[in-house]
């Protein structure tokens, strides 16, 4: 703890969460002593997640939506205040027991090494107790980043990250749910923000409870990437020949 000291002053962890009470206290511990700064946003929980949180209280920051307004609405909420607390970077984590908490020195090493760069958690995509459907999504969106940047990733759907606030200069999701995390990603490598995968452990608890819809964010995942495309064309890929030119 004390050899990132300095690093956590800042790095904050923001941790999205929809009813995800079976692991959300052992998360809560876990990143704790890792990282006393920590912002947990209840996107309109149904379970037992506030009595949860007011075991915290004090120690961590807690935002609660009323109703459920998606992933991205509670990431948007969490950089704000992140923002307004004066971090520099935000690193995200799932709280439904798949990311592996000991991997955070990994993001504070990369980030001590590369400070002005973006940096996803990269999977190991075919494992025991793995949804299926996870490859296939991950792989299709691989796929449509690369036509939408020009850049490869393994893993373009973790939400396992290091944020950098600072150069993502007030970048916000402008969608609500699961989309909103693909949709940084190309807008950042629009930005020219350099984009550095690790390597991390991911479980897939027998327990765990998703809430990806195959169907319907699939569909909202389809619609952005065609939106995307029409984009890069437009905007994306000239503002990454423009700022390439000044630099």
């Amino acid at each position: 703890m004390q050899e990132f000291a300095k690093i956590n002053q800042e790095i904050c962890v923001v941790v999205p969460t929809y009813n995800n009470a079976r692991f959300l206290q052992e998360t809560i511990e876990n990143i704790l002593q890792y990282n006393e700064n920590v912002i947990v946003v209840d996107d309109g929980s149904t379970d037992e997640t506030n009595k949860i949180i007011e075991n915290f209280l004090g120690k961590i920051i807690w935002i609660s939506n009323k109703k459920n307004k998606g992933k991205g609405y509670a990431l948007h909420k969490g950089f704000d205040i992140a923002e307004k607390l004066g971090y520099k970077y935000v690193i995200t984590m799932d709280s439904d027991g798949q990311h592996d908490v000991a991997d955070l020195p990994l993001f504070y090493k990369k980030n001590a090494q590369m400070p002005d760069c973006m940096i996803i958690g990269s999977r190991i995509l075919r494992q025991k107790n793995m949804p299926v459907g996870n490859t296939f999504a991950n792989k299709f969106s691989n796929f449509w980043f690369a036509v939408q940047t020009g850049k490869r990733l393994a893993d373009t759907q973790t939400g396992f990250r290091l944020y950098p606030l600072k150069k993502m200069h007030g970048m916000r999701p402008l969608l609500n749910r699961y989309e909103a995390e693909l949709e940084l990603l190309v807008r950042s490598a629009w930005r020219n923000i350099k984009i550095m995968p690790i390597k991390i452990n991911v479980k897939y608890p027998t327990e765990r409870i998703t809430h990806f819809r195959p169907f319907a964010d699939f569909l909202r995942i389809s619609i952005l990437n065609t939106f995307l495309c029409i984009a890069a064309v437009i905007y994306g890929y000239p503002k990454r020949l423009f700022l390439w030119i000044k630099r």
